[in-house]
């Protein structure tokens, strides 16, 4: 395989990268391909899109997206490479394992046409699970976040978005993707009586002050947990890993998604410039790392 592109998680990658995995989570948080043990430095990293250069002929010429770490020539098994779609580019297949995330974030959530949805974090995950949530029939969805540059990506996926002090409330669900204590507040700030806030940040060896007296309880609101690493219980019987990458490879033909690419380096580059891109202050919403046309 020849990779073309592969895509950084600034979420987990960031975790990884600061020896933030806690050492009761080193065995589940492996990647497919990953090379070494926890804690850092290890080979890392899970959105992979290359050419299969030779193998199974049914695949060979084709351009594929892989779970496996950033490298510019690699060998794998036939069955974990799944083929792009027509309509999909190379470049945007990347985001195939965030897509998989908000996916499976609105299985966990079960939203419903017509709901006031709130996705608090404005982040490439948060922009593609509230991308996902804005496709159903009467839904409004708004993004909530501190950085108001990122209301131009969320406008260009057709949502609203506004700062947390001036966030919707009474909202029929939220989904809380901002890896922040105050991010968490504000979700359920935003929940209407009854609601399910979906948190889908992963905090790795951090703890995070949640605000459960006042009135959780008595508004009824539910916390629950979303993580990609398990498809939900009651699809397991008929879903499988594979079905739910090909059906999140399938949600990113739209050309408009390209918005969330903002950032482009060159794998030899990467080095030097992977500690500002995970970077929590970081400007950057999704990193493209960028391989040479030829073989090293």
């Amino acid at each position: 395989m020849k990779a073309l592109y592969s895509g950084v998680s600034r979420g987990t990658e960031g975790l990884v990268f600061r020896g933030q995995v806690p050492q009761s989570e080193w065995q589940r948080m492996r990647a497919p391909f990953q090379k070494g043990d926890f804690p850092f430095p290890v080979k890392y990293g899970y959105s992979s899109v290359g050419t299969v250069l030779e193998g199974d002929t049914a695949l060979v010429g084709r351009t594929v997206f892989s779970l496996y770490p950033h490298q510019n020539v690699y060998t794998l098994p036939a069955n974990s490479c799944v083929p792009v779609p027509d309509g999909v580019s190379p470049e945007r297949a990347v985001l195939a394992a965030n897509m998989e995330t908000a996916l499976n974030a609105i299985w966990d959530g079960k939203p419903s046409p017509g709901d006031h949805i709130c996705v608090v974090g404005g982040g490439v995950v948060g922009l593609l699970t509230a991308y996902v949530a804005g496709k159903l029939p009467g839904s409004t969805v708004t993004v909530i976040d501190t950085n108001p540059e990122r209301a131009e990506s969320a406008n260009a996926l057709g949502l609203y978005f506004a700062l947390p002090q001036n966030a919707p409330r009474d909202q029929d669900i939220v989904f809380h993707t901002s890896a922040s204590a105050a991010g968490l507040a504000t979700a359920l700030e935003c929940a209407g009586d009854g609601t399910s806030i979906v948190e889908m940040s992963w905090y790795g060896a951090g703890n995070v002050a949640v605000s459960l007296g006042a009135d959780f309880h008595s508004r009824r609101l539910k916390l629950i947990s979303s993580q990609v690493g398990t498809i939900p219980f009651e699809r397991q019987p008929r879903w499988t890993y594979r079905r739910r990458l090909e059906t999140a490879m399938s949600l990113l033909a739209d050309p408009v998604l390209d918005h969330l690419i903002t950032h482009r380096i060159a794998f030899q580059n990467l080095p030097e410039q992977l500690p500002e891109v995970l970077n929590k202050a970081s400007d950057v919403l999704a990193a493209l790392v960028v391989y040479e046309e030829q073989i090293c």
